[in-house]
This record gives structure tokens, C-alpha cells and sequence, in this order.
């Protein structure tokens, strides 16, 4: 049932929220009619519009009072926008709504009479969204899922974006880029103009969101179901946030057996050690028997060491080691205008980070070819890894075909695994002056209770004003912009991070989560099991 403006507003003096990190409802008002499907601001109040009673009202940003009211232009009216003189009112001017026979028509409406002044066609004929961006109209169309950009004199389409999910509706202009709401997925988009690029992901305030809006202080949303119009923060502080605590109790075991016929003399196991980041937390790590000594390499990494001073035909050697933890979806809030420079960056992590390595080859042609292609920003460290991450999914394919090939010959070949996947992005982001390194990681598949030997590796990368921030470029090979920006700066809760490296270690060698070495007298046959092993922590 739609709710009165007065259950709306007795409800709202016990709901108004304190400001708090980007995707959080610091203020509510009341919309004043139970059909909105527009909201635009023109620096002083609010205008909306009632799709049921065709009305347009202009109303108080302070507490939702209707301030003035007129008919509408049309009699479907979708989407507003301010100019800065009048009022822009997308319709979808149907003529049989039975027979979904409607074309776009968009308005330019004298606010202080009414009168129209303008009207020219939609790109499309399900206009849902507009935003002014100073010059041109911007248009979300939901029937083509597409983004347009029009001359406000006649129409004319100057660009065409991909929506960044299938069920666009509003649009708000924000001074250098657009935000679109997603209805089907309750979610609010920062999108760049150029290529319609997702560059942040909010949650919606509401469960309709529809008309969009931007004021001096933040994003505001209209919701059609609650017919309400609330204010999200955007540039709010704090890195990231964190949500959806996963406790789990994950059990990692390496396991060695001497098929023989020889003799192992020797054998040691390494197994990294997790620790505290801004993914997880490591409520405790216990072990099957004591370790014979705690290793750091030269990246800052800490592993146990196990040592087996000997392995007979048909002996094992089993390593295991339990952690009770606590992992988490964590998203950062990365705003490429404000992500500074790359002087910024701290000298020891520059020098570390920067370095080549053997799987690198930062000088080869392949890379500095690639790079120089790629990177249409170089002065900004969040464009520099943007750039390369969405170069990268024009040319590369996810394929695993055993063995990791250095980064040039991945990326001549075209396909990789996501180890190769992150030798191929770190390389060309350290080419490019931004430091870079690999995570590795154990993965739970699905289940609380599940067990995982194909483990997972991707990238940080280091921006100055957030530090390592998670990148994941074979992930990140998706079709809609939206799930391509889900794995730029956002990770899930379904990964325990073992290993942090920049490269290869003298412990782990370019293994992550365990790794082994041994000698024999005679000729060996091992058999390897890494198994992770997930399960609920109570």
C-alpha cells in the first residue's frame, strides 16, 4: 500500500540519519504525490513529477511543502532536469498503453508559467531519466538500455552509452559525471561521460529508486514506492566500507606422498601466513603440530616453515594449518578527481613496487607498446590502472592451460589464467609508473561449507590517497559496465588473503598459499594435495 505524506513524515522524525561513510541516507522528505517518477533541483527547491495525476509540483528542499503546482506537458512524464532557466520533462507520450504504442517526447517548460517553450523527440521511446550537464541533455533509455547524449537544440544524439544495467532510470549530473539508478538491482551508478565507465556503486535508499538529483550536498533519490525523496552521501570520508560478515573456520591443508621408489632426504613446507587487512580479520591460527620456525621475505610476507627430514616409499607428509576468521564484501570509494598524483606515492613503496622481475619483463616492446596504447591519463594513478584493466578485457580471454608464462607472451597470446591475467596488469602498471603486486588467496564456493583447490590470485594497486586498493583483471572480464566495476576496488566475502607479494619469493618462489621443495636420493615420484577446506564458525 503507498504511504500518506503524513504517515511519511511522522515516520521520518524517528528515521533521519546521522552523516556517515559514500552510500549513507543522511536526510529524508516527504514527496508530495504517490506516483513520482521525476526529481530535479534548480538551486533553490525541488521539482517533481506525478505520472497518475500529471502534475508537476515545485517543492521545499527543507521539508518536502509544496511550493507551487502545474499541469504537466504530457501525459507520462518520466524524467526531469534542470537547465538553469526551465524545466526539461521527459514523456513517453503514449497513445495505447495497452498496445505499448508510445514514442519519446521531451519538453522545455517555462517553470514561472508553465508554457511550453520547446519540444523535440527522444533518441529513444522509453525515456526514463534526464540530466543537464550544462551544455547537452543526457537521456536513460530503459526500453534500448542505453544512455544518451542530445542537442538540447534539436535532439541530435552526439554519444551513445551502454546503461550499466538492464533497468535504467534517472539521471543526475554531478559536475563532471552522471549518476543513473538501476530499479531491478537497487543500485545508484557514478558513471564517466566519455565511455560510460562505472566509477562508483552505491546502494539505493529505497526499494523504487527512480528520479535522481544533484544538489550542493549530495545526491538525492526519489523512490517510487516509498514516496520519498532521500540524500545519500557521496564524498564522504573513509577508504571503504566494510559489509556482509562472513565468520568462517577455514582449514588449509598440504599434503605430500612419496610414490618412490627413492627416498625424500629432506622436505620443507611453507604455508603463508594470513593476516589483519582491510578484508578480514584473524580471530586465530592453530596448527596440526608446531612449526619449526616463521619466515619473512623479501616482500614482507610471513610463512611457517615445516621440516621433514625424511620421506620414505610410500610415506606422507601432511601440513596443516586452521584459521578462525572474519571476511568481508569491502568496496572503496575512489573518486578519479580526486585520487591525486603519482609524486604522491611513498618512496619505499615506489622502490619496491616498481621493480621488474623475472614473469614482468617491464622493458620488453609487448609491454611498453602496450602501455603507451593503453593509457590515455598518465598523470592520474587511478586512470592509469582504470585504463589498463578495461584495455586489457578488449584483448584478453580467461582460459586456464597450466603453467604461468611471462607477461608479454600472455598478452601476445591473448589468454591466461588469473595468475598470468595479474603478471600481465602488474606489469603494465608498474611500466606505467604505478606500483602494483599480487594477493593470493583461498576461495569458498558457495557453501558455507565447501572446499576449494583452484584458489584465486588478482591485483593491488597502490593509489595515494587510498593505498592498496584490489583490482581484479580476469574477474573483471565481464559484458554489462556495472559487473566490470564490481572488481575494480571492490572485493566480496568469499576470500581468506594468505599471501601479499610483489613478486617472486624466496620462501613461496611465485606460489601463493603454500609452496614446497625437497631432495632425494634416487628417483621420487610426489604426489601434491592443497585443499582448503570452509566451514561455518559458530
Amino acid at each position: 500500500m503507498k504511504k500518506s505524506c503524513l504517515t511519511i513524515l511522522i515516520s521520518l522524525l524517528f528515521s533521519i540519519t546521522l552523516p556517515a561513510g559514500p552510500g549513507a541516507v543522511t536526510r529524508r522528505i516527504p514527496l508530495p504525490s504517490g506516483f513520482t517518477t521525476g526529481l530535479a533541483f534548480d538551486g533553490e527547491a525541488f521539482w517533481t513529477v506525478d505520472r497518475d495525476a500529471d502534475k508537476l509540483f515545485r517543492i521545499d528542499a527543507a521539508g518536502g511543502r509544496v511550493l507551487a503546482q502545474f499541469d504537466a506537458p504530457g501525459y507520462f512524464c518520466t524524467a526531469l532536469a534542470w537547465d538553469g532557466q526551465a524545466l526539461w520533462v521527459a514523456d513517453m507520450d503514449f497513445t495505447n498503453t495497452s498496445a505499448e504504442d508510445y514514442c519519446g517526447k521531451i519538453y522545455r517548460v517555462d517553470t514561472a508559467s508553465g508554457r511550453i517553450l520547446k519540444v523535440i523527440m527522444a533518441p529513444a521511446s522509453d525515456p526514463q531519466g534526464l540530466a543537464w550537464d550544462g551544455a547537452s541533455l543526457w537521456v536513460a533509455d530503459n526500453g534500448t538500455k542505453e544512455i544518451f547524449q542530445i542537442s538540447p537544440d534539436d535532439g541530435t544524439t552526439i554519444r551513445t552509452l551502454k546503461a550499466p544495467a538492464a533497468d535504467p532510470r534517472g539521471l543526475a549530473w554531478d559536475g563532471s559525471c552522471l549518476w543513473l539508478a538501476d530499479r531491478s538491482r537497487d543500485e545508484l551508478y557514478r558513471m564517466e561521460p566519455e565511455k560510460g565507465r562505472v566509477v562508483m556503486i552505491l546502494p539505493a535508499p529505497g526499494p523504487y529508486p527512480w528520479g535522481l538529483a544533484w544538489t550542493q550536498d549530495g545526491l538525492w533519490v526519489a523512490d517510487y514506492q516509498e514516496d520519498q525523496a532521500a540524500r545519500v552521501a557521496v564524498f564522504a570520508e573513509g577508504a571503504y566500507t566494510r559489509s556482509q560478515e562472513r565468520r568462517a573456520l577455514v582449514t588449509f591443508t598440504h599434503d605430500v606422498i612419496n610414490f618412490g621408489p627413492g627416498t625424500v632426504t629432506g622436505l620443507d613446507v611453507c604455508l603463508a601466513l594470513p593476516k589483519e587487512r582491510s578484508t578480514q580479520e584473524i580471530l586465530g591460527i592453530d596448527f596440526a603440530r608446531p612449526p619449526d620456525g616463521k619466515l619473512t621475505d623479501r616482500w614482507g610476507q610471513e610463512a611457517a616453515r615445516f621440516h621433514y627430514s625424511s620421506l620414505k616409499p610410500g610415506e606422507r607428509a601432511t601440513t596443516r594449518m586452521r584459521a578462525k576468521v572474519k571476511v568481508y564484501d569491502v568496496t572503496y570509494h575512489l573518486f578519479p578527481e580526486k585520487a591525486g598524483s603519482l609524486k604522491e606515492i611513498p618512496a619505499e613503496v615506489r622502490g619496491r613496487f616498481l621493480a621488474d622481475d623475472d614473469k614482468y619483463r617491464l622493458k620488453d616492446p609487448v609491454i611498453r607498446a602496450a602501455v603507451q596504447e593503453a593509457v590515455q591519463r598518465p598523470d592520474n594513478p587511478y586512470w592509469i590502472a582504470r585504463d589498463i584493466y578495461d584495455w586489457l578485457h578488449e584483448r584478453m580471454v580467461y582460459k586456464r592451460i597450466g603453467g604461468w608464462d611471462i607477461a608479454p607472451t600472455v598478452l601476445q597470446r591473448g589468454s591466461g589464467s588469473c595468475s598470468e591475467y595479474a603478471f600481465v596488469y602488474i606489469s603494465m602498471c608498474r611500466a606505467a609508473g604505478l606500483p602494483a603486486r599480487y594477493v593470493g588467496s583461498v576461495v569458498t564456493r558457495g557453501e558455507e561449507a565447501s572446499f576449494d583447490f583452484v584458489y584465486h590470485r588478482w591485483v593491488e594497486v597502490y593509489l595515494p590517497r587510498s593505498g592498496w586498493v584490489p583490482v581484479d583483471p580476469s574477474g573483471g572480464d565481464q559484458d554489462s559496465p556495472r559487473d566490470q566495476a564490481m572488481y575494480f576496488g571492490h572485493l566480496d566475502n568469499r576470500f581468506l588473503i594468505t599471501t601479499e607479494s610483489g613478486g617472486g619469493s624466496e620462501y613461496l618462489k611465485w606460489d601463493y598459499n603454500s609452496s614446497e621443495s625437497w631432495q632425494a636420493d634416487g628417483r621420487v615420484q610426489l604426489r601434491l594435495e592443497m585443499i582448503a577446506d570452509w566451514d561455518k564458525l559458530e
